[in-house]
């Protein structure tokens, strides 16, 4: 339960951005939404799942949870060669509503010796130096001319993961479709969810130019995902009210979404912060052991004991 609540928050904010900015100015602004509105503002589109993974993977990290965390810091390690410890993410995603307010919280977090690594010979260039130029890549195809050419392609970026210690830093691509992955100069990592069957190895994707990390779905990340999309979208079916137990006959997601019907008259931002104490998602982890036996003899036993007759011979 915890664990889907983890994931709910930044599902239901991926949900908010994604609203028309001129709808929602009309009833109050992002700031001021109250979550009923949000079923009533929503017009359901084929991105959202996507949109809604990207929020999802950088909160992920940002909250440094375990069953996603492990998996980009080997990607980042062992297969980008990028040094450090204390690792780090920064949700770029120039595409959003809000993308200029993403752009300055990424100012905030890099310094003026912020590099980015991608893999080739020479000096990194400073990623600081370059985000104007790539959220202005994204929206005008004219400006891509800005960017370095060894770097023309990160304005697809969707996050820029890396270590703060050392203040070095890898492009990232999130898709949950991996046929949408798109490789581009620049871009060092590609974030999917591991398809059914399929192996989950991180491996380089050579036709592509990109680092491939699944992340693992049974009893792991993208399991919890689908469930905490699973309650979002029948809490927004349902007008923000609980849905029918048909929809959601599992007792833990009838739980959050109890959570989000309580806080219906309540802002969205205040209800994913007032659901931050709740998410545990280290509850789910599992550490299997060997567990001994040990044979107490120091109490007499209360249960009854039954013996078998004794078989006789017959002459």
């Amino acid at each position: 339960m915890s664990a889907i609540t983890a994931v709910v928050r930044p599902i239901l904010q991926g949900l908010l951005y994604a609203l028309k900015r001129d709808v929602v100015a009309e009833a109050g602004g992002y700031e001021n939404l109250k979550l009923k509105m949000l079923p009533r503002l929503y017009r359901p589109g084929d991105g959202d799942c996507g949109l809604c993974f990207e929020y999802a993977i950088h909160e992920a990290l940002t909250r440094h949870d375990p069953l996603v965390e492990e998996r980009v810091i080997d990607a980042m390690s062992n297969f980008c060669s990028v040094p450090g410890r204390e690792s780090a993410s920064i949700l770029f995603g120039a595409e959003k509503v809000g993308a200029l307010r993403l752009i300055d919280t990424a100012k905030e977090l890099l310094t003026d010796d912020s590099r980015l690594l991608i893999g080739s010979r020479g000096q990194p260039a400073k990623l600081k130096r370059h985000i104007d130029a790539a959220a202005a890549a994204f929206r005008k195809t004219e400006q891509q001319g800005q960017l370095p050419f060894s770097i023309s392609g990160i304005w697809k970026a969707d996050l820029f993961v890396g270590f703060t210690d050392t203040d070095r830093w890898v492009a990232t691509t999130v898709k949950i479709n991996r046929n949408q992955l798109e490789g581009a100069r620049g871009l060092r990592i590609g974030i999917v969810p591991t398809l059914q069957g399929r192996s989950d190895l991180i491996q380089l994707d050579a036709k592509r130019n990109l680092i491939i990390c699944p992340i693992p779905h049974d009893q792991a990340f993208m399991e919890i995902f689908y469930q905490g999309w699973s309650v979002v979208q029948q809490f927004v079916a349902a007008d923000a009210k609980l849905p029918k137990e048909v929809a959601l006959p599992r007792a833990p997601e009838r739980q959050v979404a109890k959570y989000l019907v309580d806080r219906r008259e309540f802002k969205v931002l205040e209800v994913l912060e007032a659901l931050t104490p709740l998410a545990q998602p280290e509850l789910l982890e599992t550490s299997p052991r060997q567990a001994s036996v040990v044979e107490r003899r120091d109490a007499p036993s209360t249960t009854e004991t039954l013996e078998a007759p004794v078989a006789r011979s017959v002459k």
